[in-house]
């Protein structure tokens, strides 16, 4: 630790001796942190700020919401013709974003179509 760290060390733990951080607003919540931009590469990071400040939101970002709410979705429905409709909704929007990520296929996503996958691949294996 260099020599400021340990200056400003010493004396926020005698300003918290001395009690002068017991009536802070705010005091016992968490922080609210700034973003972390860490993973943004450095020359972009100014340019990531400025768009997500004018309310952009990149296009991976904004279908991952609405997977989210589909499912959400999806788990207060009882509606079986219902649940169906929306269940193909968040197939298709779950495919387009693994194509986005151009990563295979992710079968855990799908679980319906997960198990017959595995039924017809086990029955093809079986001479």
């Amino acid at each position: 630790m260099d020599i400021l760290s340990t200056i400003a060390e010493r004396k926020i733990r005698e300003a918290m001796a001395r009690g002068e951080f017991a009536n802070l607003s705010g005091a016992g919540q968490p922080l609210a942190m700034d973003e972390d931009l860490s993973g943004v590469p450095e020359e972009v990071r100014m340019a990531y700020k400025i768009l997500k400040n004018a309310g952009f939101v990149p296009p991976e970002v904004e279908l991952r919401k609405e997977i989210v709410s589909l499912r959400e979705m999806l788990g207060q429905l009882e509606d079986d013709e219902q649940r169906r409709i929306l269940r193909r909704q968040l197939d298709f929007k779950l495919l387009k974003l693994n194509m986005m990520r151009k990563r295979p296929l992710d079968l855990d996503e799908f679980p319906e179509y997960r198990d017959k996958v595995i039924a017809r691949l086990n029955d093809a294996s079986v001479p």
